[in-house]
């Protein structure tokens, strides 16, 4: 469905999020005259008046009753596919869509690299910009990172650099690349299962020409292997890593120590980039170089600086405890208090647990609406380590700075959501640095989003 498909019809946005009013300003732009209804929180009506003074404007939820008088709903992100108003909703004919069907739909023949997957998905997205800039292509970087494509609606790109989360890859299509970087169970509170959260992923797949994966997760290449062009990054015949270098084959190309995002899943993540960029017929062992430049992402690993004595590191965008671990060993070495915990989405700590029983860090500070079931699930596994159990993130940092000895890192890499104590991890993540005494201000933003 396009946006000029829209015309003449009823017309229901619901949710008033950046995607929402990207979505409203594109139709609104194409179909000045449409009337169209939102649906939002409470909190959010006057703001949206503000925005748009003829939409009719309604601060609550809308159950299937309210949606039958409608004949498009276009929904953000946020409101999951499969609540039940929205499937009474398509099982009486209303067509459902979003901004990214909507975009999708307008830009057909468009050269696209969507990018998904657990964790990994936004920093490869920006790596794929960066390196595809690099050798001069115009590109645009886009979507779930941060930018709504519709945003963008009207701008052309050599390229198109575009994340995806779960809640996305059913609406998007076609793709000249699906990148898969990674695959944990995450975000079962909109999916409602373990298996639909990685059905919903691997939608990717069914839209994308060719398909790229990661070698290194035998269940990730077992659920890809039908594809018909799927490719994989991690193997020692592509793009690896091995031996402190980013490899192609046998060769050598980039020494991972040059890299500004440490950690080996990050050189696992340029990898990826690499990868997909010669797949699309780009030279990616010329663009290989401009990897020292990229400047890492707010919130991902990310060096705050030293204060107090201590170094203080921000992983905010870290939300399961997959991610915490590769935080953790990232640092392999390094005098390590870790923050953990947040918004419970019922995600299992176990495997979190067995490995801290072998090699955890100097001390635990667990925190957040899950921090006791984490705090009692490491005591229960016998892990050696000093475990506290806080109510909030600013007594954590506050515990952090006691408990880390001098020369030490305080390491943020809570494994689960933000919304327990914070709208996002970003205002997460800028706490903490605030708590720990730095300028927030200096942590704001993505490098590179939009077309460049």
């Amino acid at each position: 469905m396009r946006i000029a498909d829209l015309a003449g019809q009823r017309v229901a946005i619901w949710g008033f999020g950046r995607e929402g009013r990207a979505a409203i300003s594109a139709i609104r732009e194409r179909l000045p005259q449409l009337s169209l209804t939102l649906y939002c929180s409470e909190p959010e009506v006057s703001a949206a008046t503000a925005f748009d003074a003829s939409l009719l404007v309604h601060g609550n939820e809308p159950d299937a009753i309210a949606l039958a008088s409608f004949d498009v709903v276009v929904k953000s992100p946020g409101v999951s596919a499969y609540k039940p108003a929205l499937l009474a909703a398509a099982e009486a004919g209303i067509r459902i869509t979003s901004g990214t069907a909507l975009w999708f739909a307008e830009h057909a023949a468009s050269r696209v690299i969507a990018i998904t997957g657990t964790k990994g998905k936004s920093t490869t997205t920006a790596l794929i910009a960066h390196l595809a800039r690099s050798l001069g292509v115009r590109t645009a970087l886009a979507g779930n990172i941060g930018l709504p494509m519709l945003e963008l609606l009207d701008q052309s790109a050599e390229l198109w650099a575009i994340e995806l989360s779960s809640f996305q890859t059913g609406e998007a299509g076609p793709v000249e690349l699906g990148v898969v970087t990674s695959l944990y169970e995450e975000h079962l509170d909109w999916h409602g299962s373990r298996e639909r959260y990685i059905d919903d992923k691997l939608k990717l797949a069914d839209v994308s020409r060719q398909l790229l994966v990661n070698a290194t997760q035998p269940f990730l290449l077992e659920r890809t292997a039908q594809h018909p062009n799927r490719m994989v990054f991690g193997d020692a015949a592509g793009w690896h890593v091995r031996g402190g270098f980013i490899c192609r084959g046998t060769q050598q190309v980039f020494d991972i120590a040059r890299l500004r995002a440490p950690g080996e899943h990050n050189a696992l993540n340029a990898c990826a980039a690499l990868a997909a960029l010669e797949a699309m017929g780009f030279d990616a062992v010329a663009a290989a170089e401009s990897l020292a430049a990229f400047r890492p992402l707010p919130h991902r690993l990310q060096p705050l600086g030293e204060c107090d004595g201590l170094a203080w590191i921000n992983d905010s965008i870290s939300t399961t405890p997959q991610a915490t671990l590769a935080a953790l060993a990232s640092l392999d070495g390094h005098n390590i208090t870790v923050i953990v915990g947040g918004h419970d989405r019922g995600l299992d700590w176990s495997e979190f647990c067995v490995a801290m029983q072998t090699r955890a860090p100097h001390a635990i500070v667990a925190q957040g609406a899950n921090g006791p079931r984490i705090a009692r699930a490491l005591r229960e596994a016998g892990v050696k380590t000093t475990i506290e159990e806080v109510g909030e993130l600013a007594t954590a940092v506050t515990r952090a700075k006691a408990l880390t000895p001098a020369g030490g890192t305080v390491l943020l890499s809570p494994g689960a959501p933000s919304f327990d104590q914070f709208h996002d991890y970003a205002e997460r993540g800028r706490r903490f640095a605030e708590w720990a005494g730095f300028d927030s201000q200096d942590i704001i933003g993505i490098d590179g989003l939009g077309i460049g």
